[in-house]
């Protein structure tokens, strides 16, 4: 079976990689082996807007900043951070609840708007980290290749950037979540536009604000952005090095409460890595998880159900703690 047209055309902005998935006829090993030929070094003409977005944060300087800006960027970031953690993560890496097939391609578009490429694109490489967790293989290990490499690094290298798409065919079905990956910039472009018409529109409607199209830009659509970024990239990186480990996973992943406030509860990291089905990550009372909290309110209002819980068994099974509690 050779690979598909729309498979290709995730890799539009990788020719080497374009190259080989059409001549891929099917077999995982030799997937396997083309994915291993692509140079692991930055790629750096696709970490150039990476780069000019962090730059863009300092025109905030120029910019000024308002009340309303900084509440502007904060719904942003906690609408974007809970769309890759509830969606991206729990349901399309781990299918941890249930959906309409309306629904799923909604959570994909908001998931999309935290510019971290589609849906699909993330769920393979998601997947793959638990498959090869702290192993060689495994792209943004702290372990294995350093702290910079495993935050940020690895999706800037032509061959970390690579998905292996055998891992998400239940995903790959599904036109419009290839369409999401094929055009990846489409919603980002969409919500940064509309900052920017929210700014000239309350500057114009509401001047005493203080808010202009510029400074609403830079700071709902661009700092926004940034922050969402790296809180969500700690997660690949410092929950791996910083916290406590209350079950053995055989890799490093930890529990950090700092970083489950950032994350909305993606910090209790090796609770997640003991039982990846679960959609709630927070596996006790005290273990906030705003992200479980907004998904259970989803599912009373029927938008989303079964959602998969760690049965009491496991979670408790004294074999597998390294702690006897908490």
């Amino acid at each position: 079976m050779t690979a598909s047209a729309d498979q290709r055309s995730f890799r539009l902005t990788s020719f080497i990689w374009s190259a080989l998935l059409r001549f891929f006829d099917g077999s995982k090993d030799r997937l396997i082996a083309a994915r291993a030929q692509l140079p692991d070094r930055i790629d750096w003409a696709r970490s150039l807007p990476f780069v000019l977005m962090h730059l863009a944060c300092l025109a905030a300087f120029l910019t000024g900043v308002s009340p309303v800006a900084i509440v502007v960027a904060l719904i942003a970031y906690l609408v974007r951070m809970f769309a890759i953690t509830g969606f991206y993560h729990r349901y399309f890496s781990h299918r941890t609840f249930k959906t309409s097939r309306v629904g799923q391609f909604v959570f994909g578009l908001l998931g999309a708007s935290a510019v971290q490429r589609g849906p699909v694109w993330w769920a393979a490489h998601h997947r793959h980290h638990h498959a090869n967790s702290d192993r060689e293989s495994d792209v943004h290990s702290p372990s294995q290749h350093g702290f910079w490499r495993s935050h940020m690094g690895w999706f800037l290298t032509i061959k970390g950037f690579a998905p292996d798409f055998q891992l998400v065919r239940d995903l790959m079905k599904f036109p419009e979540l290839r369409w999401l990956d094929r055009f990846d910039i489409f919603v980002p472009v969409f919500l940064g536009v509309g900052m920017f018409l929210l700014g000239v529109i309350l500057h114009n409607v509401a001047p005493q604000l203080g808010t202009t199209g510029w400074q609403m830009l830079v700071w709902g659509f661009v700092i926004s952005t940034v922050f969402c970024w790296h809180a969500t990239y700690t997660i690949n990186s410092l929950s791996h090095v910083f916290g406590g480990q209350r079950y053995r996973t055989g890799d490093t992943s930890r529990n950090n409460w700092l970083l489950a406030i950032l994350t909305l509860g993606e910090g209790w990291h090796n609770n997640h890595h003991y039982y990846p089905n679960s959609a709630r990550q927070g596996f006790y009372w005290w273990e906030y998880d705003v992200t479980y909290y907004v998904l259970k309110l989803l599912s009373w209002c029927g938008i989303i159900w079964d959602l998969k819980a760690i049965p009491v068994a496991v979670r408790e099974n004294p074999s597998r703690r390294l702690r006897a509690r908490g």
